[in-house]
C-alpha cells in the first residue's frame, strides 16, 4: 500500500507541475483546480482496485495535460490584468 501511496503522490504532483505549463491563465487555473478536486475527492479510497482504475484515469488525464500544453504553446495569446500583477 505504501507503494501505491508514492505512487499517487508522484502522479499528483506530475499533473501539478505540468499543470503550470499551460500558458493560458485559465486553462492554467482550470487544471490545477479540477486536480486538487480530483484528488481530494478519492483521496480516503481503500479499495486497491478502485484505486488502481484511479491511477489510470489520472495518468490519461496527464497525457492529455501534456499534449495540450505544447499545443497552448503554439497559440500564446497577450496575458491577462490578472497575470501581470
Amino acid at each position: 500500500m505504501a507503494a501505491t501511496r508514492e505512487r499517487v503522490l508522484s502522479l499528483y504532483k506530475t499533473i501539478l507541475r505540468e499543470s503550470q505549463k499551460f500558458k493560458s491563465y485559465n486553462y492554467r487555473m482550470y487544471a490545477l483546480q479540477r486536480t486538487k478536486d480530483a484528488f481530494h475527492e478519492h483521496k480516503s479510497e481503500t479499495d486497491a482496485k478502485k484505486i488502481e482504475e484511479f491511477i489510470n484515469i489520472a495518468q490519461n488525464q496527464l497525457e492529455i495535460i501534456k499534449r495540450q500544453t505544447v499545443i497552448s504553446a503554439m497559440y500564446e495569446k497577450s496575458k491577462l490584468v490578472l497575470e501581470s500583477q
